[in-house]
């Protein structure tokens, strides 16, 4: 990965991840294209599947710093 990929933030890298999908969806390009775009999409999933594992790990340890919140598995209510 290029480290222009792996600085984009979420929003950045779902909003091309949705144009990507929206392209590969109309049928509309040509084969290496779409295989071009597969790939950049399964990178650009990996990504966003970083970045909001990273958030959980985060919001997981701020709740259990304060002992009057409840804390909860989000992996339990997916």
């Amino acid at each position: 990965m290029s480290s222009n990929t792996e600085n984009r933030n979420f929003e950045d890298s779902l909003l091309e991840l949705e144009d990507i999908v929206e392209k590969l969806e109309n049928g509309q390009i040509s084969l290496q294209e779409s295989m071009e775009m597969f790939e950049r999409g399964i990178k650009l999933a990996g990504i966003c599947n970083n970045i909001l594992q990273e958030s959980e790990q985060r919001i997981e340890q701020l709740i259990e710093r304060n002992e009057e919140i409840e804390t909860w598995d989000f992996e339990q209510e997916s």
